[in-house]
């Protein structure tokens, strides 16, 4: 196994022992209130059984909840039949489903089933009530639902994250490609300009040669050595041609500098077209490279188009000054007079292709807005050209640090694709939100309207007929009672006594009291709520 093969079977055996961990943790914590209702008194009968299989269920919970996680809070409420404590791990098994779920179907399909069966259980089988049946289905809203939407806006969330990365890559790989093609096409019309150069200067090495090998006063031997010279340049010349032609934007323009131009009689060809250009160049700068010249060349070429495009009539300094073994060319201009043209902002492809060729050079660039208004471009170019050999500058994924940014940076996902994928992860995050906020409120109200019907049918009592109440009287006399009774309040052991409701909304809970002895009314009343 590789070294990376260890690393990475380490990482995968250190992530399986944290996850191991945070399962163990998340029992402990929810295995506490289990624990302490079962070791404290009273003892029922067959405790400790109890308590053990009330431990195992959760664990068996815990263990399936990352793989199976409805499964694990299906088991959460079903232990809450048999040891109530199991209440406490409702909503922590409800966010976990949220958050470890891909699709929302199989928890809102357990959510209605356990709806259902608990309804049918309660009230069909049991025969409880009509407030605990609303009490029980309460817990189920803000104890399950509610924590699972919470869970699943969170996961929302995370994969919107993700897609933000994912976006920002596919728009930096986008960037770097741009560069690249921008690199590309420079260092192709480099080698077009290289090859125009040289070409015309082999090619007059090789008319020379022809003149020395027809003159007439030259020895035999002397004649055949020029013949040789004649020979080799041409074919070095169609080598030339077949290298460099090699490296030339097929769909990329000829160079459109003529021969010989200096950055003098770019200058004057500037005035010429009405720009205010200033040159300052000192005579030591005049002898320099072909590759240094034409960097330079290029640089005043490019920074004089951009002054006349995006600050017209604003005066521009063109300095050239040399300073040890380096060449400092600068174009700075003022801001425009009048303020820029109209148009589409600048995208910076000539300064990228300008960057290039300074590089190849051997120099450096800097480019940008002046304190005072205006722009400056500004290189330095080694008198002795280029170093041999000089490397491109690496890409972002191919630096060692990159990690898992440049692992991700590799997906090849376009542009256009992540945009969407942003899209679509910030719909479900708002819906997720939306369903977060408003579901639960809106589940509340739909249980309140059918427990309020139910629990109120035939036990409203109106104040004007609770007032109208004679004591004394007999009860079969009293007019208006309603048909049936409310449920005795918890805490309550007055006998003899009969509760109503006001028909309060949505709890439907006692409102008069109302005591008969021997079928007399003895005593009515307001019940505090």
């Amino acid at each position: 196994m590789t070294r990376w093969g260890w690393v990475r079977t380490a990482w995968r055996v250190a992530l399986r022992r944290r996850r191991v961990l945070r399962d163990v943790l998340l029992w402990a914590a929810l295995a506490a209130p289990i624990a302490y209702a079962g070791v404290t008194p009273p003892y029922p009968r067959h405790w400790l059984a109890v308590v053990l299989a009330g431990l195992a269920v959760l664990a068996a919970a815990v263990a399936v909840s990352r793989r199976w996680p409805v499964a694990a809070l299906t088991l959460a409420v079903l232990g809450s039949l048999f040891q109530g404590n199991f209440v406490f791990a409702i909503p922590v098994f409800s966010y976990l489903t949220g958050r470890r779920s891909a699709n929302a179907g199989p928890a809102v399909a357990a959510f209605a089933l356990i709806a259902a069966g608990g309804t049918a259980l309660n009230l069909g089988l049991l025969g409880t009530g009509a407030a605990t049946w609303f009490l029980l289905a309460s817990v189920l809203l803000f104890a399950g639902v509610f924590p699972w939407l919470v869970g699943r806006y969170r996961r929302q969330q995370h994969e919107l994250a993700e897609a933000g990365h994912r976006h920002a890559d596919a728009l930096a790989r986008e960037a770097r490609g741009a560069a690249e093609r921008i690199r590309l096409r420079e260092r192709a019309r480099i080698a077009q300009e290289m090859h125009d150069s040289l070409g015309h200067d082999l090619s007059l090495i090789a008319l020379r040669a022809a003149a020395l090998e027809v003159a007439p006063d030259l020895a035999d031997a002397h004649r055949a050595a020029a013949g040789e010279l004649r020979a080799s340049v041409a074919a070095a010349t169609e080598r030339l041609h077949e290298v460099i032609g090699l490296l030339r934007d097929e769909g990329g323009g000829v160079g459109t500098r003529p021969a010989d131009e200096s950055v003098a009689d770019l200058v004057d060809g500037a005035r010429e077209a009405g720009m205010a250009v200033r040159l300052d160049a000192t005579p030591d700068t005049a002898e320099v490279p072909t590759v240094v010249g034409h960097a330079a060349h290029r640089l005043v070429r490019e920074a004089l188009t951009n002054a006349a495009r995006y600050a017209p009539g604003a005066p521009v300094d063109v300095r050239l000054a040399r300073s040890g073994d380096r060449i400092e060319v600068a174009v700075v201009n003022a801001p425009p007079p009048a303020g820029p043209l109209p148009g589409p902002p600048s995208h910076g492809s000539g300064l990228l292709a300008l960057a290039e060729r300074v590089r190849l050079a051997g120099g450096s660039l800097d480019a940008g807005p002046e304190a005072g208004g205006g722009f400056a471009v500004r290189a330095w170019l080694p008198v002795a050209g280029p170093a041999p050999d000089r490397p491109a500058p690496a890409a972002a994924d191919d630096h060692p640090g990159a990690g898992r940014d440049g692992a991700r940076s590799g997906s090849g996902e376009r542009p256009a694709d992540a945009e969407r994928r942003l899209r679509e992860a910030r719909r479900r995050v708002r819906r997720s939100l939306l369903a977060a906020l408003g579901a639960p409120a809106g589940l509340a109200l739909v249980l309140s309207l059918v427990y309020y019907p139910v629990a109120t049918a035939g036990t409203v009592l109106d104040e004007a007929t609770f007032d109208g109440l004679r004591v004394g009287a007999v009860r079969a006399d009293l007019p208006g009672l309603p048909r049936r009774q409310l449920d005795r309040p918890a805490g309550t052991d007055r006998a003899g006594c009969e509760y109503y409701t006001d028909g309060n909304f949505p709890l439907a809970q006692p409102t008069w009291r109302l005591c008969f002895t021997d079928g007399r009314l003895v005593s009515k009343e307001r019940i505090d709520q």
